[in-house]
């Protein structure tokens, strides 16, 4: 519980956008992933970067957990108040505060999404758009926080890669700027990259100045089935050795093609498959997918299907948007346990080859499916919510999957995070530097207030 003088002090900063009401908690003690929920004792709905300063202050002082909040899209329980705690919802700091388009740069508030951010920037007719995809509407105060990433990583990187500057709340309530809107600069420790990816360990983003891109002239999309996992992903390597500029290159294996047939009411080939696109201009995105076209039959794989026509290429990518759901359907009322490695490209052939032996004896549906261009790639298990059993067996398939990531110099999240469920996977990872991260920690939250339990082990 929390003590009345911090809940009355919260409330008088806040009013009625301080809430202990039961279902509000609840609501923000999960986050999407199959982590038991444990809900905050209050969530405040601050407006302002001071109103978010003076509420870190007040618990501060008296000793109070604080759990930022974005929309809660994210998969390893980052949100859950396992210490209870005030969560800091900042879905009301949703304004632009600055666009520039000669620049190509625009600063936001944490609580504004991604694709809210988008459509400002086609109202506006910018001609510029945010390219960092994870699939959800994410925050994009919570991807920076997560270093989310997702199908376009491949051509425009992470968030990391795309955040340029932040406005930042720290543990003891002081208010810091990192970065800049310079392309680059050698002043002082890299803070903004330090912030990205700490998972509200170290503080609270409130504003993010985000590097922008031209909307390409033209898209081109393509489907193509291959005989099997290895030929698929040496076709992968092949066309990103070339140099062949893929805006996307995603992978489904034939359990995930089979799961979305039957959820989406689709006839692909129940095979390994490649989903391409490519962006540039008209003359340059058909020459991409003629040149890719030419490499894939080169492998065996095909029929090769692509499109340039916006009704087409949705229908030519529906099997990848609708995975995840179509995973979940293969057990009704299943939650998903989604793993995330990342390994070296290529190993990448290998690693996939190797990991679909590991679960091939996993009386649980395992669809497998990943960012390849980036060495990215996800299993998803649909669990049944209430079996221990279920959760136990599925996260010792994992710990595999993680064992054999980080054997060939890969890692165990490529763009999910750690939260609280690869506490012990980031320990195996980083070893003797975990030690250095605590430190860190240590500096910057003395009282381990910030996000307490998540990101990295507690020393």
């Amino acid at each position: 519980m929390l003590p009345e003088t911090v809940s009355r002090q919260i409330k008088e900063v806040l009013g009625d956008r301080a809430t202990t009401e039961s279902e509000i908690l609840s609501d923000h003690g999960h986050d999407v992933s199959r982590h038991q929920s444990r809900p905050p004792d209050m969530v405040a709905f601050p407006e302002t970067t001071e109103e978010v300063a003076s509420i870190t202050r007040i618990c501060f002082e008296n000793d109070i957990p604080i759990i930022p909040y974005g929309t809660g899209t994210a998969v390893e329980g980052g949100v859950v108040a396992t210490r209870g705690g005030v969560c800091i919802n900042l879905s009301r700091m949703n304004q632009i505060v600055r666009l520039s388009v000669d620049d190509a740069d625009v600063t936001v508030e944490a609580g504004v999404t991604r694709k809210a951010l988008n459509d400002y920037l086609t109202n506006h007719e910018t001609g510029l758009t945010f390219t960092v995809d994870p699939g959800a509407d994410a925050s994009l105060g919570g991807m920076a926080a997560t270093n989310a990433s997702g199908s376009t990583a491949v051509r425009y990187g992470t968030m990391r890669e795309n955040v340029m500057g932040l406005k930042v709340v720290m543990a003891d309530s002081t208010v810091i700027h990192t970065g800049g809107r310079a392309r680059k600069s050698s002043s002082g420790y890299d803070l903004t990259r330090l912030m990205v990816g700490s998972e509200g360990s170290l503080g609270i983003i409130t504003e993010v100045t985000l590097r922008l891109r031209p909307i390409p002239t033209a898209v081109s999309s393509a489907v193509c089935p291959f005989p099997d996992i290895e030929r698929a992903v040496s076709t992968v390597i092949a066309i990103l050795t070339r140099g062949i500029p893929i805006a996307r290159i995603e992978l489904l294996d034939e359990v995930q093609i089979d799961a979305v047939n039957k959820y989406s009411g689709l006839e692909n080939e129940i095979k390994p498959t490649l989903f391409f696109e490519f962006h540039g201009s008209q003359t340059q995105v058909a020459e991409d997918a003629c040149t890719v076209e030419a490499m894939v039959e080169e492998a065996g794989g095909g029929p090769f299907q692509w499109s340039m026509d916006e009704t087409e290429r949705y229908k030519l990518w529906q099997a990848r948007h609708d995975g995840y759901y179509a995973s979940l359907a293969l057990r009704e009322g299943s939650v998903g346990y989604v793993t995330d490695v990342c390994v070296p490209i290529s190993e990448l052939a290998a690693c996939i080859v190797k990991s679909k032996e590991i679960l091939a004896d996993s009386p649980i549906p395992a669809p497998l499916f990943g960012h390849v261009g980036d060495g990215n790639y996800h299993v998803v298990f649909p669990l049944d919510p209430a079996s221990d059993e279920e959760l136990q067996m599925v996260s010792a398939y994992h710990k595999k999957l993680v064992k054999l990531a980080l054997s060939v110099g890969g890692t165990c999240t490529g763009e999910h995070g750690i939260g609280i469920g690869k506490l012990d996977a980031v320990a195996k990872e980083h070893g003797a530097a975990i030690s250095v991260m605590q430190s860190i920690k240590q500096a910057l939250d003395p009282k381990n207030l910030l996000n307490p339990g998540k990101a990295i082990p507690e020393s």
